[in-house]
């Protein structure tokens, strides 16, 4: 297993946590994790690449080490926060970027946003969210101001081994020993509450429950599709077959093409025997995936 190791950007707001692994002096690759994971869930792939990287993998505000600020976060703060380590880490020339979910989309809406900054993506399963309505509004306003009457928290569980448990449960593909690795990182100690309400101090999952918090602002595809119309750099999916997100797009028929059709470079790429965390069920694979990209 490689080792990482932390540092911490302080920026004016928020305390961020960056892990990096490789040699300085290698060729720079960005990581970037999802919603509810952290910067050391990408462990298995950084210890299936063959080449030397310097690599950055930090951890959006409220999740892992970084700060958590107790209060709703908007998905615009992600996109300050990329912009700032991208300018601590890499001021000059080009980027690499590879991002999982959330990250996948952070890294799509920054190629679009600083074209010239980026040199290449790779989305693993960060397509976009599923799109909105207007008529939606009025619900999801109500949902909010239920929020701030009565903040999210975080389901506990007994110990570690529980909390490994229900990673397995939750991904068919997951092994014992990724579930144990993850379990060490993507869980922490703290207060959160069983399934009949009540609180109680054990293990919970390594973010702030305000994440859990619906957004009063609709997510609006088209502002998305947008921002990929001005990516000038190759982009890359990778999708795994057995992913609820592909069952999601299935549903929408046109919507999958849709949004391909905005990016001027797209190719594409499956994983079998993969659902949505395909970076914990076949690291091989993205690993191989990733070099042969920016090869």
């Amino acid at each position: 297993m490689r080792l990482s190791r932390s540092e911490f950007l302080d920026l004016p707001d928020v305390r961020l946590h960056i892990r990096r692994w490789g040699d300085p002096q290698a060729p720079l690759l960005f990581l970037l994790h999802g919603w509810m994971d952290v910067s050391a869930s990408f462990q298995f792939v950084v210890d299936e690449l063959q080449r030397d990287w310097q690599i950055v993998a930090p951890e959006w505000r409220g999740f892992g080490q970084s700060q958590w600020l107790g209060r709703p976060y908007f998905f615009a703060e992600h996109l300050g926060d990329l912009e700032a380590i991208v300018d601590h880490c890499a001021p000059t020339g080009k980027i690499r970027l590879v991002g999982h979910s959330m990250g996948g989309i952070l890294a799509c809406l920054y190629a679009g946003l600083r074209p010239e900054r980026v040199e290449g993506v790779v989305s693993l399963e960060g397509f976009g969210i599923a799109p909105t309505t207007p008529d939606m509004a009025p619900g999801r306003y109500q949902q909010w101001f239920a929020a701030l009457k009565q903040p999210p928290r975080m389901h506990v569980y007994a110990d570690r081994g529980a909390f490994a448990r229900r990673l397995r449960h939750m991904d068919r593909f997951l092994s014992v020993d990724r579930a144990d690795f993850l379990a060490r990182h993507l869980a922490r100690i703290g207060d959160g509450e069983t399934r009949h309400g009540l609180r109680r101090h054990g293990i919970i999952w390594n973010g702030d429950p305000w994440h859990k918090a619906p957004s009063p602002h609709l997510f609006r595809l088209e502002e998305s599709m947008a921002i990929w119309r001005q990516i000038s750099c190759p982009v890359h999916w990778v999708a795994g077959r057995q992913s609820w997100v592909i069952r999601d797009f299935a549903a929408r028929p046109g919507d999958w093409e849709a949004r391909q059709a905005c990016f001027a470079h797209l190719t594409e790429s499956w994983i079998e025997d993969s659902d949505h965390m395909l970076h914990h069920d076949q690291p091989a694979a993205v690993a191989r995936i990733i070099e042969d990209f920016f090869r």
